[in-house]
């Protein structure tokens, strides 16, 4: 039986292969007689789990030596208040910048003040957040601890396609990303990064993972309150076992990796196969909305995502029906779920339709939402 194509913007569908291997592993990983949930963490089975996925996934995003890979808990909204305690010191006044363009960013920057000095250097809470402020208009500090910006906001659908030059906009700090909702569906200019986080729980694994890629000059500036199971520095030291680390998610999401780094599209494999996906994705499903008189898209077209797709149903006054609970959009939702079209549902702070389309998504389910939608267009 085919199984349902699952647009939850997280915790999100995972490769069908990767699935089954944790299935046929899940008693007896490689013949050692255990399960990964079963083993030491310090043992030598779960060190070669740690290592090969480390080392797969500085593969996948060409990750410079300079920077360390650590695995951890507490999701990133947790790493919302994690990084502030890591880097904020770095400013005697604990000065830290950050550009809101949604929902996750905005509760970045509320969390952060609980830690230091917060500015907001650009934000398009005005705009609905359907766009992007021109990096050209930001008004950052010359050198704040660090600015903070959220690479895609998965409620809002808005993307970064091209990350800032902070360099180039006179600010010296170095930039922390949150790219919890497109990380392995692009490249990441590491020369324009100091920290990367996220969770691993719509493009990786399972949730209770998160990853941190941090540039080593930004170890050992945390705040003297800072837990040290959390300090990045102690992390990077004790190879993320100053805690025992979330060892299953890790085990999964090398699992992951593996499937990654084997994907192709044509001459293009691994990330670059995924990129290609993602736009194709993408491509397939905007092109329906934009070709619509029924659904509609509020985000500005240069910073769409391409992987989290808001969209909504016109009411017979053309304007945006918001309210999931509204006739037409309960049954939209009730015909997309008999035709095995599953979470569709909008964000409660949005409301709406929202398609989350990560790498686990197959074209094949992005055209059976296309037909289903221009169906439903048909007979409203």
């Amino acid at each position: 039986m085919a199984r349902p194509y699952n647009f939850s913007a997280g915790p999100a569908a995972m490769p069908e292969a990767v699935l089954r291997q944790a299935a046929a592993e899940m008693l007896d990983w490689h013949g050692c007689g255990m399960g990964v949930m079963e083993m030491s963490h310090r043992g030598k089975h779960f060190g070669a789990i740690l290592q090969q996925a480390r080392d797969d996934l500085r593969t996948l995003l060409a990750v410079p030596e300079h920077f360390h890979i650590l695995f951890s808990q507490g999701g990133a909204l947790a790493h919302n208040a994690i990084v502030p305690l890591n880097l904020a010191g770095r400013h005697p006044a604990r000065a830290m910048d950050f550009v809101v363009t949604g929902g996750w960013s905005d509760k970045s920057a509320k969390e952060a003040r609980r830690y230091g000095d917060v500015h907001i250097a650009a934000s398009s809470a005005e705009q609905g957040y359907t766009t992007i402020p021109d990096p050209a208009s930001w008004q950052l500090r010359e050198r704040p601890a660090y600015v903070h910006l959220c690479g895609n906001e998965t409620i809002h659908g808005v993307e970064f396609h091209t990350l800032p030059d902070l360099a180039a906009l006179g600010c010296e700090a170095p930039l922390v990303i949150d790219f919890s909702s497109h990380v392995l569906s692009r490249p990441i200019d590491w020369s324009r990064v100091g920290l990367a986080f996220g969770g691993a729980q719509k493009n990786i694994g399972p949730a209770g993972l998160t990853i941190v890629i941090v540039r080593e000059d930004l170890l050992g500036h945390a705040l003297p309150h800072c837990p040290s199971v959390f300090d990045y520095r102690v992390l990077a030291e004790q190879d993320s076992m100053a805690n025992t680390p979330p060892t299953w998610g890790i085990y999964v999401a090398g699992l992951v990796f593996q499937w990654a780094l084997a994907q192709r599209e044509g001459d293009a494999q691994g990330l670059a196969a995924l990129e290609l996906r993602a736009q194709r994705r993408a491509q397939l499903l905007y092109d329906a909305i934009d070709g619509s008189q029924l659904y509609v898209n509020l985000v500005h077209p240069a910073h769409r995502s391409r992987m989290n797709v808001p969209f909504f149903l016109r009411g017979d006054d053309g304007e945006p029906l918001r309210d999931p609970n509204h006739p037409r959009n309960a049954a939209f939702l009730r015909g997309a779920e008999a035709r095995g079209l599953l979470q569709l549902r909008g964000h409660k702070s949005v409301g709406g339709m929202r398609a989350s389309l990560y790498n686990a998504m197959p074209l094949d389910g992005v055209q059976a939402l296309v037909d289903y939608m221009r169906e439903f267009e048909r007979q409203a």
